[in-house]
C-alpha cells in the first residue's frame, strides 16, 4: 500500500521544493476535476498530493503591463465572471466555457486543463491563439514558457521535476483585435472535442489583417500552433480567398488518428471547416460586432 501525503504550501517556491523532494509520484491539486477521478479509479496513486489553492499569486486575476495575468488556481468560472477579462479575451472564454458542466467549471482550471495534457483540451488552443505565456516555478527559479511549448504528448508535459505553473500572462491587445474558439462534438456539451480551433487576429484601419495566430486541438498528439494557417490571413481582408487558404492550411497541418469519435479523413476536413468559422467569428469581434 502506498502512503499518501497531503500538503498545502503557502508559496510557489515551497510547492516546488516539495515536488522536487518527492521520490515517487507527486500531483498538483488546483481544481482536481481530473486528478480526483483518476485517483478514485485507481489509475493514479500519488505519493504526494499538493493543494496549491492557498498560494496567493495562484489565485488572482490582475491587469499587468496593459495585459492580464491570472493564477494557475483560478477556476474557469472565475474567468467567466470577470467581466473585463471576458470582454478582452472572448476566445479564451469560449474555451473555458466548454470545460465540463457548470459545476465542473467552478473547480476546473486552465492550468489543470493544460497540464492534464489531453490533445482535446478546450482551453489550450484558445490560450495558444491568444499568445499566452505560462510562468513556471522550479528548483532553478522562474521561467516564462509559451503555452504551446508545455504539452509534449498525451498525458505528458515539458515541465521538469519540481516545476509547476503558477500563472499565465496574456499580452495587451492591439485595437481592432478579435479571437474565437470553436469545437465539434457529437453532443452539444459535456463531451470531448473531435476537433477544436483557436484563432486570434488583428485588423488595421483598412480592415487588413496585420497579425494572426491559429491553433488546432484534437488533431495531433498535442495542440498545435499553425503559422502557415495564420499566414493565409495576414495581409488580406480575410476575404473568401484568404479563408479558403486558411482552411487548406489547417487541414494540411492536421495529423489526427482514427478512433470511435472520428476518422482521420473526417477530422482533417473538419479542421479546415472550423478554422474558417473561427476566423469569421474572430473577424466579427475585431470589427466590434
Amino acid at each position: 500500500m502506498i502512503e499518501m501525503r497531503f500538503e498545502q504550501p503557502k508559496t510557489a517556491e515551497a510547492a516546488s521544493a516539495l515536488l522536487a523532494g518527492t521520490q515517487g509520484l507527486a500531483k498538483v491539486l488546483s481544481g482536481g476535476t481530473d486528478l480526483m477521478i483518476h485517483m478514485r479509479n485507481g489509475n493514479v496513486k500519488p505519493e504526494l498530493v499538493l493543494d496549491v489553492k492557498g498560494i496567493a499569486e495562484m489565485n488572482t486575476i490582475a491587469v499587468e503591463d496593459g495585459g492580464y495575468r491570472f493564477g494557475a488556481a483560478v477556476s474557469c468560472m472565475q474567468l467567466l465572471e470577470n467581466t473585463a477579462f471576458a470582454e478582452t479575451w472572448p476566445g479564451v472564454i469560449d474555451g473555458a466555457n466548454l470545460v465540463g458542466s457548470i459545476q465542473v467549471r467552478g473547480r476546473a482550471t486552465v492550468a489543470g486543463n493544460l497540464c492534464n495534457a489531453s490533445p482535446a483540451a478546450d482551453t489550450v488552443p484558445a490560450m495558444i491563439a491568444a499568445g499566452a505565456i505560462a510562468r513556471v516555478v522550479g528548483p532553478k527559479g522562474r521561467r516564462e514558457v509559451p503555452v504551446e511549448d508545455i504539452p509534449a504528448g498525451p498525458g505528458k508535459t515539458t515541465l521538469e521535476k519540481g516545476e509547476l505553473i503558477v500563472s499565465f500572462f496574456l499580452p495587451k491587445r492591439a485595437p481592432r483585435s478579435g479571437d474565437a474558439y470553436l469545437r465539434f462534438t457529437p453532443r452539444t456539451e459535456m463531451d470531448i472535442a473531435v476537433v477544436g480551433v483557436g484563432l486570434s487576429l488583428t485588423l488595421d484601419a483598412n480592415d487588413v489583417c496585420i497579425a494572426a495566430r491559429v491553433s488546432l486541438g484534437a488533431v495531433a498528439e498535442r495542440a498545435l500552433l499553425v503559422p502557415e494557417a495564420a499566414a493565409a490571413l495576414i495581409g488580406t481582408k480575410v476575404d473568401e480567398a484568404a479563408l479558403a487558404k486558411l482552411a487548406a492550411a489547417a487541414s494540411a497541418a492536421a495529423r489526427p488518428i482514427d478512433d470511435k469519435r472520428g476518422t482521420k479523413v473526417f477530422r482533417t476536413k473538419l479542421a479546415g471547416v472550423l478554422a474558417r468559422r473561427a476566423a469569421e467569428k474572430a473577424l466579427s469581434r475585431a470589427k466590434g460586432n
